[in-house]
């Protein structure tokens, strides 16, 4: 299995290619969300913690995903809308993905193998579950959904 965020690729909405490679040196947070639901607005907190660090070298990386109480049915172009329209994401938004199962991407599956979640389970929970690399593209913590965005600014400071 690969070694660091930089041996992956993510697809973009419009189904293009996103080498996560062009992120080496950066400290990255990667979530997935959904727009309909109860921690949705943690979009706000999420955007805030772009806007302070992102002059600093960190990146968000975004990845909608249907498996949890179906919520995020919509289309890339409504996925992104919403976004910007409701909370004014600045970050990437990739395309729709399930962070679980078969079709999980390969980074998914490293990602979950590199820090599991509570009693060891590699298995995403729900939405917003967010992980936290460090500049050489190693996976540094796992959080919880209930994790809020501001409560991540120390160890975020920390790697920067």
């Amino acid at each position: 299995m690969a070694g660091t965020l930089s041996d992956f690729t993510a697809t973009k909405p419009d189904g293009s290619a996103y080498a996560l490679s062009e992120l080496a040196g950066k400290v990255v947070l990667v979530v997935n969300t959904a727009s309909k639901c109860g921690f949705t607005p943690q979009y706000e907190g999420l955007q805030e913690l772009y806007r302070t660090y992102r002059d600093r070298g960190f990146e968000i990386v975004a990845f909608p995903c249907n498996q949890f109480g179906r919520q995020e049915p919509g289309s890339a172009d409504e996925i992104a809308e919403f976004c910007s329209v409701n909370y004014g994401v600045e970050f990437p938004v990739m395309a729709r993905i399930d962070v679980n199962g078969s079709d999980a991407p390969p980074l998914y599956d490293w990602l979950k193998s590199e820090a599991r979640g509570l009693f060891g389970t590699q298995a995403i929970k729900w939405n917003f579950t967010k992980f936290l690399l460090d500049r050489e593209g190693k996976v540094v913590r796992r959080y919880a959904p209930t994790d809020k965005p501001q409560g991540l600014e120390k160890d975020i400071e920390a790697l920067l």
